[in-house]
């Protein structure tokens, strides 16, 4: 049997409307950091595996030969992941296959976007009828979908407010989130401008520049440091056909079996019990409701009402998002894998103000395209049994 597998370095920078540096800067900052904390010089590794948004999105075509140095992969393996907004969490598990499969024992990840020096909205338009002159880019996709899950589930309008004002509240406990708005309220954002309806201004995703990077160990290498690892007790990804006849975007398919078969691999049976925090992939926030549902958090059409009773904000049992997630920062490359070194930070208590007091299991989760992609893992604070 494969050894198990543990997040055992995390590094992360600063995410912002603009960084003012070199993409290979940023990405350095993060590598060194994640570096740092697994007590590793830099090309200590094995293989690195890299994620990146399309090309278009800031206009580097092969990254991964690009940024061979601020990677440190002079001699190394590395490996391009790409599946959409959900990249960086597929780029985890693929780095930890890597390891299970016994070609590696310590695999770096590193994820990033920048871009302030592309265009995302077109680059999401281009070639799609209307879309290209109207500019719907993501949201126009997603508020269809939106309305259907109101529709079906008879929330109440406030519930996407309250989900931004939860996610940007906890904003203010991470001093890597890019979006900071001590003055965020319920009414604020009820009367920000309407975007796609229903989705407001306020209860959308920024873009974003920024980068993160892990470091992954198997067993035998993960108990050299002083500080403790995140162990990897389930990991999976689906994928399913963006636009088929009878396809349920509102609860895809793919989300619930990428969930189910990670629980079955962690021996988990109550997710909504079990799980201490999770760090899902929100770019709008109706989706925490929906992708509560989607993942077995909360039963079918009732995901609302974890967040209309407080179950889901930073104090309540079940938080979610306590860095702010993805409506405090979207640097979509990284994203993912933000959600997922995020969900390693809860349960090695390593997440500073947003630390979750005794996390001990925790859900790091991406979605990606048209939710099509999914990728999710659970990690302990304990090595898992073999």
């Amino acid at each position: 049997m494969s050894e198990p597998v543990a997040v055992i370095g995390i590094g992360q920078g600063k995410q912002a409307k603009r960084r003012e540096t070199t993409i290979g800067a940023m990405v350095r900052e993060a590598v060194a950091a994640a570096m740092a904390d697994a007590e590793l010089e830099l090309g200590e590794v094995d293989a690195i595996v890299l994620s990146k948004t399309p090309d278009l999105f800031d206009g580097v075509m092969n990254p991964e030969l690009y940024l061979a140095d601020a990677l440190g992969a002079r001699g190394l393996p590395v490996t391009r992941v790409f599946t959409g907004g959900s990249v960086g969490g597929h780029a985890a598990i693929y780095g930890a296959h890597l390891i299970e499969a016994g070609l590696a024992r310590r695999v770096l990840v590193a994820a990033y976007s920048k871009e302030s020096e592309g265009n995302f909205t077109w680059a999401l338009s281009r070639g799609l009828p209307f879309s290209a002159k109207l500019g719907a880019g993501a949201g126009g996709h997603f508020a269809p979908v939106i309305r259907e899950y109101i529709r079906r589930s008879g929330a109440p309008e406030h519930i996407g407010w309250q989900v931004a004002v939860n996610h940007r509240l906890n904003a203010l406990r991470n001093p890597y989130a890019h979006v900071h708005m001590p003055d965020i309220t319920v009414e604020k954002v009820k009367e920000s401008r309407m975007l796609w309806d229903p989705i407001r201004y306020l209860e959308s995703c920024p873009s974003s520049d920024g980068a993160a990077a892990i470091v992954l160990a198997a067993a035998s290498q993960a108990g050299n440091t002083a500080r403790p690892p995140a162990w990897i007790h389930g990991m999976s990804f689906r994928t399913e056909t963006g636009h088929f006849a009878g396809r349920d975007e509102v609860n895809p398919l793919a989300g619930a079996e990428c969930a189910a078969d990670a629980y079955r691999q962690a021996g988990i049976v109550d997710p909504a019990r079990e799980i201490d925090v999770a760090e899902l992939y929100i770019p709008y926030s109706w989706y925490e409701p929906m992708w509560l549902e989607n993942i077995g958090l909360a039963p079918l059409h009732q995901g609302w009402k974890l967040v209309d009773d407080g179950t889901t904000r930073f104090g309540g049992s079940l938080p979610i998002n306590p860095s702010g997630g993805v409506l405090s920062g979207n640097p979509t490359g990284a994203t993912g894998l933000v959600r997922f070194l995020e969900a390693a930070l809860q349960v090695r208590g390593m997440a500073g103000e947003h630390q979750v007091p005794g996390a001990r299991r925790a859900i790091g989760h991406a979605m990606g395209g048209a939710s099509q992609f999914h990728a999710l893992w659970v990690v302990g604070d304990e090595r898992p049994a073999t």
